[in-house]
């Protein structure tokens, strides 16, 4: 029986999906869970749910592991530790419209970084892709007022918010040094490891200084999502697209999160869509359309 075959595409718009849910998530509990805290437990109970899958891979490849450690350690650092992290510290201080922006600068630092690093180029119709659906971002930020970015101000949170990206546009590009014999779970739950080992310092730093969060349903429920939705399958269907088509065929897909951050509020909290919306939604898929184009030879 032949396996089931997925489309990276499809696995991209489930990604942005699940990491919008992660966005508004940290923003309405950031009083409640400590940011390094909500960090650590979520990529805490990510490896202990993942491990019954995985532990005998992990045994099985364990030479593999240890000679490509140092990578390894690069990717878990960047993609595990620093992004989430600094995601929720940002959130404790900037606007949910600040923070969509500047993620929404993402595909552009990817396409810098794969030039830089890799010494890959977009062509003529991707570099438009991006700049539209950059554009219909712009419109759901600005709530069809555009002069509303100008002023925007930036502040501490926004700082985090701008390492974020920073960090998940080097973790999406360095993806292509990841070992091609290690399967992909294995070297999901390779990069938690990592990432739960230097998490855990800093944890117990906060825990000291802020003390714990109370144990309630919703703490629970909310660290239960980002561990397996935001973190899990996430990065499953994230790495998966990378490795099918590339950082800069990807990059251009986190500019749906503001589209379902819209659509969201509009399921789960009864507001309302505005014609700006619907507007920056046909631009964004117009965007993807063309970004998502691969390059000629």
């Amino acid at each position: 029986m032949r396996p089931l075959r997925v489309s990276p595409y499809l696995l991209l718009v489930l990604t942005t999906l699940f990491w919008s849910g992660n966005f508004v998530l940290g923003r309405a509990i950031h009083g409640t869970i400590p940011p390094l805290a909500l960090s650590f437990w979520r990529w805490a109970v990510a490896a202990v749910l993942l491990a019954p899958f995985v532990w005998r891979g992990l045994i099985e490849h364990r030479a593999l592991l240890v000679r490509h450690a140092p990578v390894l350690t690069l990717l878990g650092v960047l993609g595990v530790v620093n992004f989430n992290t600094f995601v929720y510290l940002g959130l404790r201080d900037t606007t949910a419209t600040n923070a969509v922006l500047l993620v929404s600068t993402t595909p552009i630092i990817i396409v810098v970084l794969s030039f830089l690093l890799l010494g890959q180029r977009i062509s003529a119709r991707q570099g438009l892709g991006v700049l539209v659906s950059l554009a219909g971002v712009a419109v759901i930020v600005a709530r069809g007022d555009l002069t509303r970015i100008a002023a925007l101000s930036l502040n501490r949170g926004d700082a985090w918010i701008l390492g974020a990206v920073s960090t998940w546009a080097a973790y999406s590009v360095c993806l292509r040094w990841r070992p091609a014999a290690l399967p992909p779970l294995i070297f999901l739950a390779a990069t938690m490891v990592v990432g739960v080992i230097v998490l855990l310092p800093f944890h117990l730093w906060e825990l000291a200084e802020r003390g714990s969060f109370a144990i309630t349903p919703v703490t629970l429920a909310s660290i239960g999502y980002v561990a397996v939705f935001a973190s899990i399958l996430a990065y499953i269907f994230w790495n998966r697209a990378v490795a099918e088509l590339g950082a800069n065929r990807c990059g251009p897909f986190l500019h749906l999160m503001p589209a379902f951050g819209a659509l969201l509020s509009t399921l789960l909290l009864g507001e309302r869509l505005y014609a700006f919306h619907w507007a920056g939604i046909a631009l964004i898929a117009t965007g993807l359309v063309l970004a998502s184009a691969p390059r000629r030879r």
